[in-house]
């Protein structure tokens, strides 16, 4: 059972605090065994005070010394991000230096490089905080705009819902695609958003004429095997070109052929685990003209070949559950 500590330290963003314990305590097995264990640990004194717009005390079974038998710790924002003590700072070195992989969401960044976990790194956190994050610490190559950066053991978010993105990436690092897709449809979240999205998403406001684009993303991924130019989608959205991309980026974060090429690397690796499909065929049904332009677009933006990941991903009978 891979163990994720969360880590409450006094003033902790309730939302942040329970992203991770949503996240990773809703995926499981297609059988339902859960491949998580969620441990929230107080970082004094078993119960902190969690801030934000209220007050409420938070119970934690677990203290700082749970952080030694975890795999991956989670640091939630608080409302001081310089309020990390000498020994929650000491406990986490500790457990990067054995090989535990740290997350931070929003700023709980500050906490990572007060350690400093995020030095020579790149790194990002809420965009109104990451310009002091870089004058505090101008070590760590800090970058505002994205949700999420992922640098191998150590992994840094924005605030407050791409924290939910960065846990959904770590099952899919962790799982394959087709668990996190299970996780997200059980915490009613739309398909998982890139870690190079921006930050700043505007939903489209029907008091001055938004038109959200969700019908035009399910026609896309419905038809993800069809070769689709940016004049298509645009006359499918009965929109110019200039303001579909406009749209796009306010409601994604994103281009258009962004967006398509990411949906179509997750349905890629949806099929190499699912089926025993050649790489010819799931190069057709992701709408990639040969195998080749498969490789080079999974490459890319996965780090493995098509068939490297399938290996590691069916590594294991389908009738096989570790707990």
């Amino acid at each position: 059972m891979h163990i994720v500590a969360v880590l409450a330290l006094d003033g902790v963003v309730p939302f942040d605090l329970a992203v991770p314990g949503q996240v990773f305590g809703a995926t499981t097995t297609d059988r339902g065994v859960p491949l998580y264990e969620v441990r929230v640990c107080a970082g004094t004194g078993g119960a902190v005070t969690a801030g934000a717009l209220g007050r409420m005390r938070v119970e934690a079974p677990f203290g700082l010394d749970a952080l030694a038998g975890a795999d991956t710790i989670v640091v939630p924002g608080h409302d001081d991000p310089s309020a990390a003590t000498g020994p929650v700072l000491d406990e986490l070195r500790a457990a990067s230096a054995r090989g535990a992989r740290v997350a931070s969401i929003c700023v709980g960044a500050f906490v990572l490089a007060a350690a400093g976990l995020l030095d020579g790194r790149r790194a990002t956190t809420h965009w109104m905080y990451a310009r002091r994050l870089a004058r505090r610490h101008p070590e760590i190559d800090v970058d505002p705009s994205v949700l999420f950066v992922d640098e191998g053991a150590v992994l840094t978010s924005a605030g407050v819902a791409a924290g939910v993105d960065l846990c959904l990436h770590i099952v899919r690092r962790d799982h394959g695609a087709a668990t996190a897709a299970r996780t997200a449809r059980r915490i009613i979240m739309p398909p998982q958003r890139d870690g190079g999205q921006a930050q700043f998403i505007r939903h489209p406001d029907p008091a001055d004429g938004g038109v959200a684009l969700q019908p035009l993303l399910a026609w896309l991924e419905s038809g993800l095997h069809r070769p689709v130019t940016l004049d298509d989608i645009a006359r499918r959205a009965s929109v110019s070109v200039r303001t579909l991309s406009r749209r796009f980026r306010e409601q994604t974060g994103t281009t258009p052929l962004r967006w398509l090429a990411d949906a179509r690397v997750r349905r890629a690796q949806q099929l190499l685990e699912t089926t025993d499909l050649p790489v010819e065929r799931v190069a057709a049904e992701c709408g990639y003209g040969s195998a080749v332009t498969l490789r080079a677009h999974f490459a890319r933006r996965v780090g493995a070949s098509p068939q490297a990941y399938r290996g590691a991903f069916r590594a294991a009978p389908p009738d096989v559950h570790r707990t």
